[in-house]
């Protein structure tokens, strides 16, 4: 086994997990320390709260999906024990060869049997009338989101105040019971447009702030129609053929609560073999309106230059047995990688991959998927947001010749042609600021170099602009947002 302290860091499901599995190994709590002649486990005793020692495992039978295995009374997996066997390994700290215990061979034993069973999955039943019950819900809640945008636009945006902005986020709620999470964020992000600073319903917002709104509450209200309208069809389409698969060709399923499972997506044909990403960018927020906490890692697919998201969702209840997903800076090595369906940054998914050193090679694969002229990426991009159910704030990779500042303070980044595209902090409320950090970077990270940035449609100027988040040079991926 080659493992490492970077991956026994990214096996664990938090912060605190990574902290206490080393504490055992400093204080030497390990009391036997085991590995089976092939290396492919390592398995021993720690001493704990327990009258007996914890027996505990790391199985790499599976090489790219390590199975844990722990006596103690934890939910987390990996335990902080399995942590700090891993740990003990990485530490040099000396491992016996021993035969394997026979409770653990016979476990091995029942995990192969069933990893062949699963190369030729049963197909998946579907539960007619509870699929049909949960459609008609659907259709109900639709229904009241069309009221409410009916509703919204016949008071107008003017009127909208910290009153009427509690009432459409407790008529939100129901949305969330109809199944239809999806309209539900999409509602609360147009009510907290009118959200001040300080996290307050604010109506006494000065004019020119208020402008800025309408525009952004319009763009809102258009999507959320466009749902309304697109999603009745799909979804009466759906109810007079329960048995027909979602549809894959746009992400209109997600939008309407639908909770793809890899399965899903392989059946549909949206998967890839023998891929390798690297992580550009990172950055976790919580959701309150949801109830979860999110982890969005952004990827790039070495093999065709595509932009992904790996998105995690640790919901409040539930979110210390979960893994909590955090920055990654190696080579991810996925053997199948499920595609979301949709066009551009798709979601994607993996069950299983090994690690690589990130290496030089790697970086030139990243900048040569670079666009290095502006006016056909904004082509691209005013295509893409032309659907009101598309993401407008894509994520992109730029070649620019030079970053400098104009004389109206404007941060600028401009292509060989002459052509500039405006810097903004505008994009996502979880993602720290980065522009300020433009000044005070090194001159060679300043020209010719590659950037990783959120685009972002200025509605009133009718003009893109791009959030920094990452540069990346021949050495190395510079963070921004970190």
């Amino acid at each position: 086994m080659n493992l490492d302290a970077d991956f026994v860091n990214s096996q664990a499901p938090n912060a605190a997990a990574i902290n206490n599995g080393r504490s055992l190994v400093v204080k030497g709590k390990f009391v036997a320390l085991h590995r089976c002649e092939d290396d492919s486990l390592l398995f021993g005793e720690c001493s704990g709260s327990g009258k007996s020692n914890y027996q505990c495992s790391c199985d790499f039978v599976r090489p790219t999906q390590p199975t844990y295995r722990c006596t103690c009374p934890s939910r987390q997996f990996p335990c902080k024990h399995c942590l700090g066997l891993m740990y003990a390994l990485v530490e040099g700290k000396t491992f016996t060869v021993a035969e394997i215990p026979a409770d653990l061979a016979e476990k091995r034993d029942k995990l192969a049997q069933r990893k062949k069973a699963s190369a030729s999955p049963k197909p998946k039943t579907v539960n007619v009338s509870a699929l049909k019950k949960k459609i008609s819900a659907q259709l109900k809640g639709l229904d009241l989101l069309e009221a409410l945008v009916f509703d919204l636009v016949s008071k107008g945006m003017g009127a909208m105040n910290a009153k009427s902005a509690r009432q459409v986020q407790e008529q939100a709620k129901q949305l969330g019971d109809a199944y239809l999470p999806g309209a539900q964020a999409a509602l609360l992000a147009y009510t907290n447009l009118f959200i001040g600073d300080d996290g307050r319903f604010d109506g006494e917002l000065p004019p020119q702030k208020r402008e800025s709104i309408y525009t952004d509450a319009l763009d809102q209200l258009t999507r959320l129609s466009t749902l309304v309208k697109h999603g009745r069809k799909v979804l009466n389409a759906r109810l007079e053929d329960p048995k027909a698969p979602p549809q894959t060709d746009s992400p209109i399923a997600a939008w309407l609560g639908h909770a793809w499972q890899l399965q899903e997506l392989r059946d549909a044909g949206l998967t890839q073999r023998d891929v390798e990403l690297v992580q550009l960018a990172f950055h976790n927020y919580d959701d309150a309106a949801r109830k979860e906490f999110v982890e969005t890692g952004i990827w790039m697919n070495l093999n065709t230059g595509a932009i992904h998201l790996a998105q995690n969702y640790r919901p409040y209840r539930a979110a210390k047995h979960i893994r909590e997903q955090d920055s990654f800076f190696k080579v991810a090595k996925v053997p199948e990688l499920c595609v979301y369906p949709g066009k551009m940054n798709v979601r994607v998914r993996w069950d299983e991959f090994e690690q690589r050193d990130l290496t030089p090679d790697d970086l030139k694969v990243i900048r040569s998927h670079a666009t290095d002229r502006f006016e056909s990426l904004v082509k691209t991009i005013r295509t893409e947001l032309k659907n009101p159910l598309a993401d407008k704030r894509v994520i992109v990779a730029i070649a620019f010749n030079r970053m400098g500042t104009l004389p109206n303070g404007d941060l600028v980044i401009e292509d060989v042609a002459g052509e500039r595209i405006v810097m903004t902090e505008t994009g996502l409320k979880e993602e720290p600021p980065s522009c300020h950090l433009m000044p005070m970077l090194p001159a060679e990270l300043t020209t010719g170099q590659v950037m990783i940035g959120r685009v972002h449609q200025d509605l009133d100027n009718k003009t893109l602009r791009v959030k920094p988040l990452s540069i990346v040079t021949e050495q190395q991926v510079f963070r921004l947002t970190l």
